[in-house]
């Protein structure tokens, strides 16, 4: 049976729940949610387990904290012997407006610690999905802007692009990286 794994990227704790760097694990709890599977408490994160016609879904929530994110990730490649072709991360991004999201085969981390730590310990040819959660913070403010939580009217922006994420999650495992590129990118600017 093929294996795929989806790491959300984010913080463990409940100080962190529904703050912009933990919207790799917003999109992962609606995928949970829509597939009606719970997270369990296992090494180096929360993990739930589905299958989508006939192909055995991964889902992981590091709990290693950001920066520390690829020991997670290397962990659970290699435990459930996954290729890294059937990765795929989900992670914040300033560079993008709030509710635009850019999916890509490989690439850069784009200065976020957590791709950045992944990418140290296995390369970068691995599938990411960057949700943007804009950047209207003061020089120097980056920080607290991403450990910020979110408003409800940042919610109503950003919602629908978490319900989306999870197609684009489904669409990655049934057709893989580049048939769901040609889908959605197209979608994924709305400013």
């Amino acid at each position: 049976m093929d294996k795929y794994l989806i790491c959300g990227l984010g913080n463990p704790g409940d100080e962190y729940a529904g703050t912009r760097h933990n919207t790799g694990f917003m999109v992962l709890d609606a995928f949970a949610k829509a597939s009606n599977i719970c997270f369990e408490d296992r090494r180096y994160g929360f993990v739930a387990e589905t299958s989508l016609k006939g192909r055995k879904v991964f889902l992981l929530k590091p709990t290693t904290f950001m920066n520390l994110s690829g020991n997670a990730v290397r962990y659970w490649l290699n435990e459930e012997k996954i290729d890294q072709s059937r990765l795929l991360v989900v992670s914040d991004d300033v560079a993008l407006p709030l509710g635009d999201f850019r999916l890509k085969a490989n690439g850069s981390n784009g200065g976020h610690n957590g791709l950045g730590h992944i990418m140290q310990l296995i390369g970068q040819n691995f599938a990411r999905l960057r949700v943007g959660i804009g950047n209207d913070y003061p020089r120097g403010g980056q920080i607290d802007w991403v450990l910020g939580h979110y408003s409800d009217d940042d919610m109503k922006v950003l919602q629908p692009t978490i319900d989306m994420a999870v197609d684009i999650i489904k669409s990655f495992v049934l057709q893989g990286i580049d048939n769901t590129m040609n889908q959605y990118n197209k979608l994924g600017k709305k400013h």
